[in-house]
């Protein structure tokens, strides 16, 4: 029996539209990441962009476990001697740019290869309810529905 590996004339991309709102950030970004890399599909290949488009709406109400959103913190540095920088999840959440934090966690579950950059324009996050794919007519994921741990009221 041969290995199946699939050629790009296999490949076949849909447009998956997932709204964020309630969801645990954890979940969501591990159902995301799947997506991206297309292991949901009988034809996987490891070294091959297989997945899906992923449209993320209301990543500003995404919710987090515990004590996270006070207690979490993402770090980066300027360059500059002493230029390390942090903010917490919520500060984040609340600020100019909150679908970076969905987008940072989506990140981090690829793996960290010239691939997963690939596939990381694959993924567009929106904070609010409006996107402007609608021409791709994307169908709707209802990640709230696949397990009741997934949401988690305010």
């Amino acid at each position: 029996m041969k290995t199946y590996t699939a050629t790009p004339a296999d490949i076949d991309k849909k447009w998956i539209l997932i709204d964020a709102e309630g969801v645990v950030l954890g979940r969501l970004a591990s159902i995301i990441a799947m997506r991206l890399r297309g292991k949901h599909k009988a034809s996987y290949t490891p070294h091959m962009d297989m997945g899906d488009n992923v449209i993320v709406i209301n990543a500003d109400k995404v919710q987090m476990t515990g004590n996270k959103r006070a207690e979490k913190v993402y770090y980066w540095h300027t360059g500059h001697p002493g230029g390390i920088k942090n903010r917490t999840a919520g500060q984040i959440l609340e600020g100019a740019h909150p679908e970076r934090v969905v987008t940072q966690a989506v990140k981090r579950m690829l793996p960290g290869n010239r691939l997963s950059r690939k596939l990381m324009t694959n993924l567009r996050v929106y904070a609010g309810s409006e996107h402007p794919h609608e021409a791709q007519q994307p169908e709707v994921l209802d990640v709230k529905s696949m397990n009741k741990k997934n949401t988690r009221s305010a």
